[in-house]
């Protein structure tokens, strides 16, 4: 791993997510991006040329302050960091800096919610990053203090779609080297599925994904029973124990997938664990 971007707004939260990117930096040798936008307003830009160019200008010069100020903390200490300030705010746009950058990694801060609602990430920040990035995103929600990266659950519905998002999830638990479980959460009514069913069909995803490590990948997979998906991987990456949520996400809406209503986005949204999404 050589690159994690991380998006800097001077809150609480994005310094949580920058104190688990230099955990992970210097693990890993890695260097990191902060990225702050600035979002210049609307107000700003129907003022005349003069009056915009020297208020983008104090904001920029305020950011590189607050820059500054950051990069004395203890935690980045030993850690190599690239300061990146954009005179904008389109979220989506950051998976074009992450693609120029050759960013392997992006980590974010997130508040989460307490309506758990399906469209809970209308208006999020974290949200337009997860759908719209190429690359893993790590979402952080607790205090970076009690981070690790030992342990993951993996939950998929083990479709043809979601391969690419377990090649690159498998990827990162080997260079991390993680211990994982790849779950598939079995839900009641017409969507419920016999032990046989579920086994044919994670068989065959495992055997297109790697023919020579299916049988013993296979050993780690789990079946649980719950009334949501996002219920069932809450309430299994707990009793577990996990250390990380990981899960794929398409991006979209009202699509008719295992993850019906992005319910990748739910996740991590309402996750305290830290949640990792990877692109279908």
């Amino acid at each position: 791993m050589n690159k994690i971007l991380v998006p800097v707004d001077f809150s609480k939260y994005s310094t949580e997510a920058l104190k688990v990117a230099a955990h992970i930096a210097k693990k890993q040798n890695a260097e990191i991006v902060a990225l702050h936008m600035l979002g210049i307003t609307e107000a700003v830009l129907i003022k005349n040329e003069e009056q915009e160019v020297a208020e983008a200008m104090y904001y920029m010069k305020l950011a590189e302050k607050q820059f500054d100020s950051l990069l004395q903390e203890d935690f980045l200490a030993d850690v190599k960091i690239t300061e990146r300030v954009l005179n904008h705010k389109v979220f989506s746009e950051i998976n074009d800096l992450a693609t120029e950058l050759d960013i392997d990694l992006i980590i974010m801060g997130s508040h989460g919610t307490t309506n758990l609602r399906e469209d809970v990430f209308i208006g999020s920040n974290t949200e337009k990053v997860v759908r719209t990035s190429n690359v893993p995103v790590l979402v952080i929600k607790e205090n970076a203090e009690d981070f690790k990266m030992e342990s993951a659950v993996f939950a998929c519905d083990f479709k043809l779609p979601s391969l690419k998002a377990y090649h690159n999830a498998i990827k990162l638990f080997e260079r991390f080297d993680m211990d994982f479980t790849l779950l598939y959460i079995n839900l009641p009514g017409e969507r419920f599925r016999s032990n046989l069913e579920i086994d044919e069909r994670i068989k065959g995803f495992l055997t297109k994904a790697d023919p020579e490590t299916a049988d013993e990948v296979f050993k780690k997979v789990v079946y649980w029973c719950d009334f949501s998906v996002e219920k069932g991987v809450f309430h299994y990456s707990n009793k577990i124990n996990a250390d990380i949520i990981a899960i794929p996400t398409h991006g979209r809406r009202g699509l008719a997938h295992f993850f019906s209503g992005s319910i990748g986005e739910d996740i991590a949204n309402h996750a305290t664990k830290p949640v990792i999404t990877f692109k279908m």
